[in-house]
């Protein structure tokens, strides 16, 4: 759901949160060192840069940060679903012991629908035209689950129905192009969830929808996930959805990760600069309408040919505070601490004011 004060549902959703910490290769999902690099005409995009993450059973990882900074790219990497005449994956994917990123095309068909699915961004491009929408959520089923077709089509209504489509009983039959582009993610979705799956890729799956239905498809997620102990990666820029629904926190910027913590510890006591922006750029609708949003100044960086150093040093404020150069010459490492960390170069005493004085106050 749309919030304009994502801090205060970070206290009342994560108020007894307790940090994930770094967990072993034996997590249901384990993601190490993942690079993914496209071939293009204009040279190598370095579309994920050594991108390392744990998820368990039962728990939502929220992925934030600007269009273009490996969100998607890495969740198609765990699908598999790269082209692989131009993409190159570097890197461990482990799914519940399955090595994915080994895995022949024949054994990933078998988990995609089924054990991982992923709701897409685009509904429009990811369902197809020349089936009903029903017949798209009931072939999931059948192929995976081995239903009859009458099975199948009930789960086809059930489905549309929980996923808030009116008279599911009639438009079961429809196609895509009947649909309004909020339905459609709906129709999406529902195929998503047809299989209960072990592990859901959510990727923007509330952008199209208003807040009712919004908050209705979330609740959804939480039913499944309560009921099936589904663990989710939920992408999205809605800082709302992400106090009100992960567990854990991961920013992202120019591929690499550059914070991670617990929903609380990110959104109450952020160490990075681009997540200080990022919270800063949320309107709060309780707020002074005269004082304008603080955004994030500058564009994100060209993949093609990233700077040297830290890769949000070109949009940075801080860099000065540093000194001696360092943030344009010297990649700062990411290191975690039970489960917690951010990669810059300011000091955790330098992080701690800056956030207390320049930023929290923005935020109130």
């Amino acid at each position: 759901m749309k919030s304009s004060d994502p801090l205060a549902k970070a206290d009342s959703t994560a108020a007894d949160a307790a940090p994930a910490g770094d967990k072993p290769r034996s997590s249901f999902l384990s993601v190490r060192d993942l690079h993914v690099r496209f071939t293009t005409l204009d040279g190598i995009v370095k579309a994920v840069d050594g991108l390392s993450f744990d998820l368990e059973r039962g728990s939502t990882l929220g992925i934030v940060g600007e269009s273009g900074s490996g969100k998607s790219v890495s969740s198609l990497a765990i699908l598999g679903l790269h082209n692989p005449k131009k993409t190159v994956i570097g890197g461990e994917i482990h799914f519940d012991g399955v090595e994915l990123t080994k895995a022949s095309e024949n054994e990933m068909n078998k988990l995609r629908g089924r054990r991982i699915a992923m709701i897409f961004q685009d509904a429009l491009a990811a369902l197809s035209p020349f089936y009903s929408v029903g017949e798209q959520i009931a072939e999931t089923y059948r192929r995976h689950m081995g239903a009859s077709r009458k099975e199948a089509r009930q789960r086809a209504i059930d489905m549309l129905g929980r996923v808030g489509i009116p008279n599911p009983e009639r438009r079961v039959d429809d196609y895509p192009h009947h649909f309004s582009g909020g339905m459609r993610q709906r129709a999406m979705i529902a195929i998503a969830l047809a299989c209960n799956p072990d592990l859901l890729i959510a990727d923007e799956p509330t952008t199209a929808l208003d807040v009712t239905v919004q908050s209705q498809i979330l609740d959804l997620l939480g039913d499944l996930q309560s009921e099936f102990g589904t663990a989710i990666i939920f992408i999205t820029h809605d800082l709302g959805v992400i106090a009100q629904t992960a567990d854990d926190v991961l920013v992202m910027y120019a591929g690499r990760c550059v914070e991670k913590g617990t929903v609380r510890e990110v959104l109450r006591d952020a160490r990075h600069p681009y997540s200080w922006g990022l919270l800063s750029s949320v309107p709060d609708l309780g707020g002074d309408v005269d004082i304008p949003l603080r955004p994030v100044r500058g564009t994100p960086p060209s993949l093609l040919s990233p700077p040297p150093g830290c890769p949000f040093h070109p949009r940075c404020d801080y860099v000065a505070r540093v000194g001696d150069d360092a943030c344009k010459t010297s990649r700062p490492t990411l290191t975690l601490a039970d489960g917690r960390g951010s990669a810059c170069h300011l000091t955790a005493d330098e992080k701690a004011e800056i956030f207390a004085t320049e930023v929290r106050p923005l935020l109130r």
